[in-house]
């Protein structure tokens, strides 16, 4: 497969410049894998997040006005490192302190713990949330939930924005932060493997026809596979895995996010999303805001993962509705 690129080592950098001639309220640190909101207002709290590409249009496409307010990029599938986060923060910092949402992979959170250390020793205040959405298991650790960061994680940058545009402080953030990440839960399936631009084979192999539960952003591979059968089959599964984590009643409130993991079709993903609906209305959810497009990807896979956040704070539910110029909401 023919990946559009000049140079592997530049795509990144090919690709920010990209965005940047599409979206002019964004600009780039000099020499370093950041892209921030030109038009931040220095008396906010800045946010900050980011991680690995091979996400887009996570994470450059919630830089802006009530969501990020800066996004520091890594190499493909890797995290960028420790040096280049804290190049963000003594950037960001205008003295009131830098809030960062982490997704929870080993490596994301090596790097920016070290980084936030060593802002912290060097005066800047820091306090931070990790994503940690996803609900699915893994079949080599009896079955232990992975607790990945996924594309849950989006929630938290659009409430946390808008929170931070309406004047919250750094306490504040962290209680917002605290409160909505234990109500995110996401979960997915992929009918193909991400591969690597330019690479021979996926990143696992699946036997075309069969569908693979529980995959990861990075190309990991679920905790089951299975033959389709169809989008109703595939929506009865993620219910079922949402409601053993939520263990909801009837008329509780919910958002919902569908999340495109690459190259599914809008045709499939509507389809899917049709399904999905109707069994949460049997189910007797009250969902009050729904997102459904491609969020966090992972590369070329053909998936879908699904988000359900409980609904606990009606302040949640104006933050989403609130309008932002980051172009990927």
């Amino acid at each position: 497969m023919v990946t559009i690129l000049n140079h592997r080592n530049k795509m990144i950098e090919h690709y920010m410049k990209g965005m940047l001639l599409a979206h002019p309220h964004l600009a780039k640190l000099p020499d370093q894998p950041i892209i921030y909101n030109r038009n931040q207002n220095p008396d906010l709290i800045p946010i900050l997040s980011g991680g690995g590409s091979g996400h887009e249009p996570a994470h450059i496409g919630f830089v802006g006005d009530g969501m990020l307010t800066a996004a520091v990029y890594g190499d493909l599938f890797t995290p960028p490192s420790w040096e280049q986060i804290l190049a963000a923060l003594r950037f960001l910092n205008k003295g009131r302190g830098v809030f960062v949402i982490i997704k929870n992979f080993e490596a994301d959170i090596r790097e920016f713990s070290k980084a936030i250390h060593q802002a912290r020793n060097e005066g800047i205040a820091v306090k931070y949330i990790v994503s940690h959405d996803d609900i699915s298991v893994e079949p080599k650790k009896n079955f232990q939930m992975r607790h990945r960061g996924l594309a849950g994680t989006i929630l938290l940058h659009k409430i946390l924005g808008q929170a931070a545009l309406l004047g919250a402080d750094l306490d504040e953030l962290e209680q917002v932060a605290f409160g909505l990440a234990t109500e995110i839960a996401t979960i997915g399936f992929a009918t193909k493997s991400a591969t690597i631009p330019n690479a021979a084979l996926p990143l696992f192999e699946l036997p075309e026809n069969d569908i693979s539960f529980g995959i990861g952003i990075h190309g990991e591979e679920g905790y089951r596979t299975v033959p389709f059968s169809s989008s109703e089959q595939l929506a009865v599964e993620i219910t079922n895995k949402l409601q053993m984590k939520f263990h909801w009643q009837e008329k509780d409130a919910f958002i919902l996010l569908v999340n495109n993991l690459g190259t599914t079709t809008e045709l499939e993903q509507g389809i899917f999303l049709n399904d999905l609906g109707q069994l949460l209305d049997l189910e007797g959810l009250d969902i009050a805001y729904i997102k459904n497009g491609k969020y966090m990807t992972s590369l070329d896979m053909t998936g879908i993962s699904v988000t359900l956040a409980r609904l606990k704070d009606p302040n949640w539910l104006d933050y989403l509705k609130a309008p932002t110029n980051a172009f990927a909401w």
